[in-house]
């Protein structure tokens, strides 16, 4: 059962697929922020740049955009995961997936590889984005690079980097909140035990506690439980 969490520059390279981004972070941001203002500035950037999503989700019969109510559920599960969450890993988490819809997976070729190239575009797509609306709502440097390198996935999660692994967990809770059940009905046994074995591996000892507490429908619950037991067994 899907749950909607309250709160609690323009891209100047090309993608490997060949698309420039047509958009703003300007637009979405105001000059001379004071310090103690950027990151409430920030949040409504990266919120309002999100608003003209043409994908929704339904939550509780309310049609909402999709990428926006996707950022609001990961904001609720970093300072979840983390009570202490850092406010990059919140910017992080507020931007992982900022105007995702600019560049659909039609524009990349099938297959694994075009694949994994497309996630790579988005991922430097995602993070210019964030970093262009962070330095006009006033972070310095070292804050605009630090969130840039979580949106991107820079290798950080290889490292044992403590936010990029909080990021991680939430990324994988919203998938098994919001895909586990249409994926039950799309894929077969073979198929499911590949693609939550592959989010379920990634995740810390936290995050899959926080998964096994999930407020999913008993079928989910029944699916993920015994999956997952025997990604412990083998």
């Amino acid at each position: 059962m899907i749950s909607r969490f309250p709160l609690g520059g323009s891209c100047r390279g090309a993608t490997e697929g060949g698309i420039a981004p047509a958009i703003s972070a300007r637009r979405y941001a105001t000059p001379m922020i004071l310090p103690s203002d950027r990151f409430h500035c920030a949040f409504a950037a990266i919120d309002a740049a999100n608003t003209d999503d043409p994908f929704t989700l339904t939550i509780e019969g309310e049609s909402l955009p999709k990428e926006q109510t996707h950022a609001e559920m990961m904001t609720r599960w970093a300072n979840e995961l983390d009570p202490d969450a850092s406010e990059e890993l919140q910017l992080a988490a507020r931007a992982h997936h900022i105007r995702r819809w600019m560049i659909p997976r039609s524009t990349f070729p099938a297959g694994r590889t075009a694949y994994l190239r497309w996630r790579r575009a988005l991922h430097a797509v995602h993070a210019e984005l964030t970093a262009a609306i962070l330095e006009d709502c006033g972070y310095p440097r070292q804050s605009v690079e630090r969130v840039a390198a979580l949106v991107a996935k820079a290798d950080l999660l290889q490292a044992g980097d403590r936010d990029a692994q909080t990021l991680e967990d939430a990324l994988s809770l919203v998938f098994f909140d919001t895909q586990l059940e249409p994926l039950l009905d799309d894929l077969d046994e073979r198929q499911l035990r590949r693609a939550l074995g592959r989010t379920w591996r990634k995740m810390s000892p936290n995050g899959q506690a926080h998964a096994r507490r999930l407020n999913l429908s008993e079928r989910a619950v029944e699916t993920l439980t015994r999956l997952v037991d025997g990604f412990a067994d083998g």
